[in-house]
């Protein structure tokens, strides 16, 4: 069961990233449409690759948090003879079950239902460390 679970969550992951990318590459196609200057042509490239990169990212952080989620699960199932009740809605969930009263928590997990490629042979620059100077994640513009 804990797979069916954590596999559900990968694939909403999965598809929140492909609606980033693509709402990244629709944008970048507006920008460079409107924009007469090649510099902010070359800018709404490096958007479009920061958005594409930051998606790739949270993609993995996401698949990461559900295989711990699945590991704490099934290691607490073992212990008690099921796993811990997750209330939703009501706030962040510890591995315990536990609800913090008055705090809303976020969770990577993705929601979204549908289908994307998922290889990171699509983009070349997958795995790109965000922790490198040059890296930007592109911010600060409006979604229109």
């Amino acid at each position: 069961m804990q797979n069916i679970k954590e596999t559900a969550a990968n694939i909403g992951a999965s598809a929140k990233s492909g609606m980033e990318k693509t709402k990244a590459a629709v944008q970048e196609k507006t920008e460079k449409m409107t924009a007469r200057d090649p510099l902010q042509k070359e800018m709404a490239t490096e958007k479009k690759e920061a958005r594409i990169n930051q998606a790739e990212f949270d993609k993995h952080a996401a698949r990461e948090h559900n295989a711990a989620v699945k590991q704490a699960n099934t290691a607490t199932a073992g212990h008690m003879g099921q796993g811990p009740h997750h209330t939703i809605g009501t706030g962040p969930t510890t591995t315990t079950g536990h609800v913090t009263e008055g705090v809303v928590g976020s969770n990577p997990i993705g929601t979204n239902t549908g289908t994307t490629r998922t290889t990171a042979a699509q983009n070349p620059r997958a795995g790109v460390n965000p922790s490198n100077p040059g890296y930007t994640t592109g911010g600060g513009g409006s979604y229109t």
